[in-house]
C-alpha cells in the first residue's frame, strides 16, 4: 500500500510469540553449577573422612562442568545477542547481587577439580578469586550509590556478592595464594556480620512484601558459617576450636531454622530461585563431615550423613525439574 513503511527485523533478534527469549535468560542459572559442585566438594571430604569410594564427588563434578559449560555458552549468547538485556539484569535492584554466581562457581569448580586437572583449576581459582573481589567492590559501590536499592530490595542474594569471599580459602593452599585468600576471608566474614542484621530484619519484620518467589533464598543463611568454617580450617588447619565450633553451630541453627519452614516452602511452586537450597546445604553437609571428621561422635556421625544423603537427593530432584522445565520452556521467560 501506498505510504506503508514495512521494517525487517532480524529473526534472531525476534522472541517467541509466548514470551521465550534467550534475552530472558537468568544469571541466577550458575546457583545450578555451585549447587552441584557444593555436593561434589562435600562427598570428597566424605570420602576422605569415612573412606568412601571417589565417583560420587566425581559424578557431582563432571555434571557441574557440564553445566557450567552449557550455561556458560547460553549466557554469553545472551550477552553477544541481547546486551541491552543483559546490561538490564545487571543493573536490576535485586538480580544483581545474583551475577557474582558467576565467580563463586568458577571458586567452587576449581576446590572441587583440583585433584583432576590441577593447572586448570588454577587458572579457574584465579579467576574466580579475584574476580569476586570486582563484583564486590561493584556491587556495594552500587548499593552506596543508587537511589533505587531500598530496604524492599534486600533479599538474603545480598550475601552472594560479599560474603562469597569466604569460598576462596578452600583451595588457596593448594591452587593460588594464602595471602590473598586471608584478605578475602577477612572481607567476607567483616561483610557476612555487618549485613546480617539488615537481611533478617527484612526477613523477620514484614513491612515490605517478600516475593514468595524468593522464599528459597532464605536457605541462603545456611551458607556463610558453613563456608566460612570450612575456610577457617583450610587457613588454620583444624575446624575444632571456638572459632570452628561456634561457625559451625551458627549454620547448623540456619539449618534448623530452615527445616522448621518446610511446610511453607513446599508450597512454592519450581521455579530456578529453587537452586539456593543446594549450595548452601552442601556447605552444611561439609561442614558436618568435617566436624564428624575432627570429633569422631555419633551424633556428629547421624547429622553428617543424614544432610548429605537428603541434599544428594534434593540437588539431583531440582536437577531434574530445572532439565524438565528447559524442555518445556519455561526457564528463558520474561518476569
Amino acid at each position: 500500500m501506498t505510504g506503508t513503511t514495512t521494517v525487517q527485523v532480524p529473526a534472531a533478534t525476534v522472541p517467541s510469540p509466548d514470551g521465550r527469549s534467550l534475552a530472558h535468560l537468568p544469571v541466577t542459572l550458575f546457583s545450578s553449577v555451585m549447587g552441584l559442585g557444593g555436593v561434589s566438594l562435600a562427598w570428597r571430604r566424605a570420602a576422605h573422612v569415612y573412606e568412601l569410594p571417589a565417583w560420587p564427588a566425581q559424578g557431582f563434578l563432571a555434571l557441574a562442568a557440564l553445566t557450567f559449560v552449557v550455561v556458560g555458552t547460553a549466557y554469553v549468547v545472551k550477552w553477544v545477542r541481547f546486551p541491552a538485556a543483559a546490561r538490564a539484569e545487571l543493573r536490576h535492584p535485586v538480580r544483581m547481587t545474583f551475577a557474582p554466581t558467576v565467580t563463586i562457581a568458577l571458586l567452587v569448580l576449581a576446590t572441587a577439580g583440583q585433584s583432576f586437572a590441577p593447572g586448570v583449576a588454577s587458572v579457574l581459582w584465579w579467576a574466580g578469586a579475584g574476580g569476586h573481589l570486582v563484583a564486590t567492590v561493584a556491587v556495594v559501590s552500587a548499593w552506596f550509590g543508587r537511589a533505587d536499592i531500598v530496604h524492599g530490595s534486600v533479599t538474603p542474594a545480598w550475601f552472594i556478592p560479599v560474603v562469597g569471599n569466604v569460598i576462596t580459602p578452600l583451595a588457596a593452599r593448594e591452587l593460588g595464594s594464602v595471602e590473598l585468600a586471608r584478605f578475602a576471608f577477612g572481607v567476607g566474614v567483616v561483610f557476612w556480620v555487618a549485613l546480617l542484621p539488615l537481611v533478617l530484619q527484612r526477613v523477620l519484620l514484614h513491612d515490605a512484601a517478600f516475593p514468595e518467589k524468593l522464599l528459597p533464598t532464605i536457605a541462603i543463611f545456611v551458607a556463610p558459617p558453613s563456608v566460612a568454617m570450612l575456610s577457617w580450617g583450610a587457613l588454620t588447619g583444624s575446624v575444632d576450636d571456638p572459632v570452628g565450633v561456634l561457625l559451625f553451630s551458627a549454620s547448623m541453627s540456619f539449618v534448623a531454622i530452615l527445616l522448621a519452614q518446610a511446610g511453607r516452602l513446599r508450597r512454592i511452586p519450581f521455579a530456578v530461585p529453587y537452586w539456593a537450597y543446594t549450595f548452601p546445604l552442601a556447605a552444611a553437609s561439609a561442614a558436618a563431615v568435617a566436624m564428624a571428621g575432627a570429633r569422631p561422635q555419633v551424633v556428629y556421625d547421624v547429622v553428617a550423613v543424614l544432610l548429605l544423603g537428603a541434599t544428594s537427593v534434593l540437588v539431583l530432584v531440582v536437577t531434574g525439574l530445572t532439565v524438565r522445565a528447559a524442555a518445556l520452556g519455561r526457564i528463558c521467560l520474561p518476569e
